[in-house]
């Protein structure tokens, strides 16, 4: 393999492992915050709790996405520093924001809802709750900002053969961006959704399990309690009813909200990146048709052995022009035009390396975004069709007794997650073979754009690369294990993990001796 092979499996491997807590950091503190929010205008016990329990979970995971996100940055200049220099007069401005809101306002306020329980006034702590949460949420904006000018380039002159930003505001307006906002945001509160639901059945199932809720003969639930079990009282039942049936609407809404901000993307994709749409479908020639299922070789990049198997004729025109009757440009069609435009070899440059003047394949793997593009649907679907079996199979109060069901609940948290990283993935390796995608409306002799062939480090070896792959393979893995082996404690421990307090009987109103422990809640 070539350094520049390596250099992409380092930075997808390490994107995509942090890309898994960043969806769920964002969804899973939107919810506290609400959370909390209802606990300071109701005064309901179970919303404190479920505050206490799903910010811990919520600390794990943001401080874990913090470790393993710093990497990235760090990237750009080790392995990929010409794209660093061709990038930089552009991405200056969004990345250096994002850093401002992420490790400035964020660890801020963070730090403020931490140490502020019973210190800071019930306002104030919950405003800085707020505040940290919609600070990662503008942070993600900023990020796709620079995301979405690599897809697609405005607002920028080219001066010495590098782009530089010369509007502001179209860069931090451009219509991909705006799109792949909300798109992003609902992705990460299926995830979040998804996360309350799988371990809110876990815990209405326990309950059932030990003996403390059981089922009359209409099959409704008797809430129980015991003493035997700390914290299991009928609060306790509230918080996980409530939790399932918040996480359920809200899966269902975020899918909702995904479809239809994915069909605008969708159309602007099939007007940006043709290609990549192309691909998407294995489609070869032009026509109207969606293919649902296809088969043979995918990953032929001239088609010949894929045969459409089920199709749904009009759908692929609806996604891209609105109607069911115009022609969508397949990949024989569209590979003319690319290399019209921008060569059919790699240029003569010594930018390129030993790859200078080789055949340039403007056709993307379709086996990664054929299957790509259908994981992120299929996911996406599942999961919300299992927030609509769940809100009608707990409409009397509990969860049923069946082992396989709570373990089908729980797995089901993974399903958001798939769908999330799929469409990562297709919407990345998609663009090759550019690292900077041009724009089909920047005209001139000399259009914005960039070959990932040109982008890697010409200075970092291909051994080298490999070892550092190897050592951040380890240390993501390592970290994977911290995370899951962290938040399965937790969540077992349910809302005791969270609130020992619960399991104690104190024998006067005077303060415990832990009360002054500022880290009580962290730890």
């Amino acid at each position: 393999m070539e350094a520049l092979d390596i250099a992409r499996w380092q930075f997808g491997i390490t994107t995509v492992y942090h890309f898994l807590m960043v969806p769920l950091t964002i969804g899973l503190g939107l919810l506290v915050a609400v959370l909390q929010t209802c606990w300071l205008r109701t005064g309901k016990a179970e919303y404190l709790r479920m505050t206490k329990f799903w910010g811990k979970l919520f600390l794990i995971n943001f401080i874990l996405g913090v470790a393993t996100g710093i990497v990235q940055e760090f990237q750009f200049g080790l392995a990929w520093s010409e794209y660093s220099r061709f990038v930089g007069d552009v991405f200056g401005a969004p990345l250096a924001m994002e850093a401002l809101l992420a490790f400035f306002l964020e660890s801020t306020f963070l730090g403020l809802w931490i140490f502020g329980w019973k210190r800071l006034p019930q306002k104030i702590h919950l405003a800085c709750l707020w505040i940290a949460v919609l600070g990662s949420v503008v942070s993600a904006y900023f990020i796709l900002v620079a995301n979405s000018w690599m897809q697609h380039p405005v607002g920028v002159q080219v001066v010495n053969g590098r782009p530089q930003m010369v509007d502001a505001w179209a860069v931090f307006t451009n219509n991909t961006a705006l799109v792949a906002f909300p798109h992003t945001i609902f992705g990460a509160l299926a995830v979040a959704g998804g996360f309350l639901l799988g371990i809110s059945w876990y815990h209405l199932w326990k309950r059932r399990q030990l003996g403390i809720d059981t089922v009359d003969q209409k099959k409704r639930v008797v809430v129980g309690e015991s003493s035997e079990y700390p914290g299991r009282d009928k609060t306790d039942h509230q918080v996980w009813l409530r939790g399932l049936r918040i996480g359920a609407v809200v899966a269902m809404v975020a899918f909702a909200g995904t479809a239809i901000s994915g069909d605008m993307q969708g159309k602007l994709m099939f007007e940006q990146q043709p290609m990549k749409m192309a691909a998407a479908e294995a489609a070869c020639q032009n026509g109207t048709s969606f293919s649902v299922l296809s088969f043979g070789d995918v990953a032929s990049t001239n088609c010949k052995d894929v045969v459409a198997v089920i199709e749904i004729p009009g759908l692929l025109s609806f996604l891209a022009h609105g109607d069911f009757t115009t022609d969508v440009k397949g990949v024989n069609s569209l590979i003319p035009e690319y290399q019209a435009k921008y060569g059919s070899t790699l240029p003569d440059h010594p930018s390129y390396g030993d790859r200078a003047g080789k055949p340039i394949q403007y056709v993307p793997v379709m086996a990664v975004t054929y299957w790509g593009f259908r994981m992120m649907i299929g996911f996406g679907g599942l999961a919300a069709a299992a927030a609509l079996v769940a809100l009608l199979i707990t409409r009397k109060g509990t969860v049923p007794s069946s082992k396989w069901l709570m373990r089908l609940a729980v797995f089901g948290i993974l399903a958001p997650f798939g769908a999330n990283s799929a469409g990562w993935i297709f919407t990345e390796l998609g663009r090759q073979p550019f690292v900077v995608a041009p724009n089909p409306q920047m005209d001139g002799i000399d259009p914005v754009f960039m070959f990932t062939a040109a982008a890697v480090s010409p200075g970092v070896s291909a051994g080298e690369l490999i070892f550092s792959l190897i050592a951040f393979a380890v240390v993501y893995a390592v970290l994977l294990v911290v995370e899951v082996i962290l938040l399965v404690k937790y969540v077992r421990g349910g809302v005791l993990s969270a609130m020992p307090e619960l399991a104690e009987k104190p024998e006067s109103d005077q303060p415990k001796k832990d009360d002054d422990d500022v880290l009580a809640f962290a730890y």
